[in-house]
């Protein structure tokens, strides 16, 4: 099988902004590259030697992502020219052209890996299958999962990116799992809508949440879902993804359940946050907490009208560099 490589030509003010909207097409895969130099705190938080980057940040960037080669992608390639158009109106965006090549499946299949290192959210350490492996060997002596963890860690995640979806180091995630650290209680129901990588639901659990269900568009989210949460002692008896979606089909809406939720999370676009909210109110719990983020700045009013609007109360919004995470909390029917 062979992929083509896709390159969108930006700006560093835009990347996140442009991986997010192909995030929203359903595009997944996306590489990120630019001139910025890593800060020592994010060199610290990769627990590896980074050799001195020649590169000299000018502004620019560029934003990569996959596609089946012997697939017809025109419609979704007019979406997302589409949606680049759009960035503009509220940002500096580059030049936004679009150049392809051709890469073998074997190539494809492999690349990531030399984008995806540990890293640590807080005192949590999030570690790929095969960094793990060589943590182990070096120790060359059979230790427990504690005795391998890095100073100021108290937490090990086990996470593979594959090439599909999120690993938890993208600021909107970062956010909803600081959110869920501070709400989880012990026993809490959990629904994830936008699932994905099922990061959110896994910290959940590992926050004390005793149930989760996720719903997703893309199938691909099963199997991801399922490596990810089994690598971390979980399995199918505890969590349910169910694939559609929640906003307008009404059989996950009767499976997922009515008002049974103490927490609900979602990391998606503003414009899918906001159709999605009056359906959240549905699900959830009176008292139940909301959690939101995949937001960009400039989209926060919109999106803080409309969770207000569905009847939540805000209990606080944070923010990492461009992006926004809403806590609201259902009131009183």
């Amino acid at each position: 099988m062979k992929y083509n490589r896709y390159t969108i030509k930006t700006t560093v003010e835009a990347e996140d902004i442009v991986a997010a909207e192909l995030d929203g097409l359903g595009v997944e895969g996306v590489e990120i590259e630019d001139g910025v130099p890593l800060s020592e705190s994010e060199k610290a938080e990769m627990f590896v030697d980074i050799p001195p980057e020649p590169s000299v940040d000018d502004g620019s960037a560029r934003v990569s992502f996959y596609l089946d080669s012997a697939e017809d992608n025109e419609v979704l390639l007019d979406n997302i020219r589409n949606a680049l158009y759009s960035i503009r109106d509220y940002c500096d965006a580059g030049e936004l052209s679009i150049s392809v090549s051709e890469l073998a499946d074997e190539d494809y299949l492999n690349s990531w890996k030399q984008y995806f290192h540990r890293f640590t959210i807080d005192d949590i350490l999030f570690i790929p299958s095969w960094e793990w492996e060589e943590l182990k060997e070096k120790t060359g002596e059979p230790l427990g999962e504690e005795d391998l963890l890095p100073d100021g860690a108290s937490m090990v995640i086990h996470i593979d990116p594959g090439t599909a979806f999120g690993t938890g180091k993208h600021e909107t995630t970062r956010l909803c799992i600081q959110a869920l650290r501070k709400y989880v209680k012990k026993g809490d129901s959990v629904l994830d809508v936008g699932a994905g990588s099922g990061i959110l639901s896994l910290m959940a659990f590992k926050f004390g949440a005793k149930t989760a269900l996720g719903t997703d568009l893309d199938r691909a989210a099963i199997e991801a879902c399922r490596t990810n949460l089994e690598n971390n002692g979980l399995g199918e008896s505890d969590f349910e993804l169910l694939i559609g979606n929640i906003i307008d089909d009404e059989e996950i809406q009767e499976r997922a359940g009515y008002g049974k939720y103490d927490i609900v999370c979602a990391n998606i676009l503003a414009q899918v946050l906001i159709p999605l909210t009056p359906e959240v109110c549905r699900h959830i719990k009176k008292g139940g907490i909301y959690i939101t983020s995949g937001i960009i700045d400039e989209k926060e009013k919109e999106v803080s009208e409309a969770v207000q609007k569905a009847g939540f109360e805000i209990l606080e919004i944070n923010r990492l560099g461009e992006w926004v995470c809403i806590v609201a909390k259902m009131q009183d029917r």
